[in-house]
């Protein structure tokens, strides 16, 4: 039943998804009132759902969610995940999990679902995230499944996903100012609405924080009697000789470096061990969390493409990366993976970029002045994107030489008419938008 191709599938969903884009006077307005109506019409789906671990943070929300259903799943328990946004299409938010491994769900499933909760709203305004969120819940609860991994998609306190009565846990991986028109300008205002998620007597577990952040997810577990446990204080993770050491109450682990690569990669994957080891029910051995790191995918975080369209556009001998980072931390993060790289094997740094107009573009490309890129801005395909001359003028201000080129695949060309001195490493980058671009021009599929 989930195993159906989506390639064979009809796209009936796709005129329901874009009609719901135009449901609500606006894309954004976080509430739960719509959400709470919808799920009572339709009988409480959010009642019947697998025990949850729900998931919020400004960056490493997927890696950890990634990292974590990888771990369950080694240990042979079913995984519902939801995720957002999608790379290439809607169906990659949600994942229903069986034995063996879970897998998107199908059109079928898809369609049928958007269709019950659109009958059932009966043309009232809602939001494009609530009704979507409705149909994903409406899925998992009618199919069995151990675990839920449920990923907000803004903020936390009035996401459409917190609507869930209880958790089994909650995670708050790193936050950082982003979204700032919703969410506040200041960081600890920012994580505050983020500790929305924490629940009286489930465990929140917490992510190396900024002290501001800390403080104010601190307050909101003790208002709601929730028990913390702290990324430096209650566990350990760190690369050392070439592996993974985790240390918490329970010992100490040395495991393998994970699949996915960089140094905040280690922490995204320590905040999943020490939620994977807390819950002793599940029976996470060392064996589990081994496989899992090995296991994990995550698209568009730091993944090479070296073997599809992109690759055979650009310079032959060309190293080519896409990460999706599109904040000020996350191109911190990017750009400490590019020290290790750039160690390992110094080559001239060229960036291919797009951005949305809402995104700090200038903090954004702060975080890579020390090694003094060449960016191509390019257009993004979204509603808000920002226009390739004003990320050229950003990239200026950060001291790059940076022009405008009119896709991805024109940078690429233009890359390789110029015949760079050594062997050029390519970074594709800005926004999660412009690497699902990417990923339909390298002709690869998220599974």
């Amino acid at each position: 039943m989930i195993s159906e191709s989506p390639k064979q599938a009809p796209r009936r969903s796709d005129a329901l998804l874009a009609r719901f884009l135009h449901m609500h006077p606006k894309e954004i307005e976080l509430s739960l009132g719509r959400m709470q109506r919808l799920l009572s019409d339709l009988g409480h789906p959010e009642r019947r759902l697998p025990a949850t671990v729900q998931v919020a943070g400004t960056n490493g929300k997927g890696s950890t969610t990634a990292f974590l259903r990888a771990f369950l799943e080694a240990r042979g328990l079913t995984v519902h995940a939801y995720t957002s946004p999608h790379l290439l299409r809607f169906h990659e938010r949600i994942r229903l999990g069986e034995k063996g491994g879970g897998a998107l769900v199908t059109e079928t499933l898809l369609t049928e679902s958007l269709e019950e909760v659109d009958r059932i709203n009966a043309g009232r305004p809602i939001t494009f995230f609530e009704i979507t969120t409705a149909a994903a819940l409406l899925l998992f609860s009618r199919f069995p499944a151990n675990i839920l991994l449920l990923e907000v998609g803004l903020g936390g306190r009035y996401d459409a996903t917190n609507v869930i009565p209880s958790a089994k846990a909650s995670v708050i991986t790193s936050v950082s100012l982003d979204h700032r028109e919703f969410l506040g300008e200041d960081v600890g205002s920012i994580a505050g609405e983020k500790a929305g998620i924490l629940k009286t007597g489930t465990p929140g577990f917490i992510a190396t924080q900024q002290p501001d952040a800390l403080a104010a997810i601190e307050r909101a577990a003790a208002r709601v009697g929730a028990s913390l446990h702290v990324a430096g204080r209650d566990w350990l993770s760190r690369e050392t000789d070439g592996s993974l050491l985790f240390e918490d109450n329970r010992g100490r682990l040395r495991l393998p470096l994970p699949s996915l690569i960089g140094s905040h990669q280690i922490e995204n994957a320590g905040c999943a061990i020490a939620v994977a080891r807390a819950c002793a029910d599940w029976a996470i051995e060392a064996r589990h969390i081994e496989a899992g790191l090995l296991r994990a995918k995550w698209p568009a975080r730091m993944q090479s493409l070296q073997t599809g369209r992109i690759a055979e556009i650009a310079p032959m001998d060309a190293e080519i990366w896409l990460d999706g980072g599109h904040n000020p931390d996350g191109g911190r993060a990017i750009a400490l993976t590019l020290d290790h790289l750039q160690q390992g094997s110094p080559r001239p740094l060229m960036l291919i970029a797009g951005m949305m107009r809402t995104k700090d573009s200038d903090g954004f490309f702060e975080a890579f002045g020390r090694h003094a890129p060449e960016v191509l801005a390019v257009p993004v395909n979204a509603v808000a994107s920002r226009h390739p001359s004003d990320v050229v003028q950003s990239a200026r201000r950060a001291g790059f030489a940076a022009e405008a080129a009119g896709s991805i695949a024109d940078a690429l060309r233009l890359i390789a008419r110029r015949k760079p001195q050594g062997r050029p490493r390519i970074l594709i980058t800005g926004s999660l938008h412009l690497a699902g671009e990417a990923l339909a021009l390298d002709g690869f599929a998220v599974s």
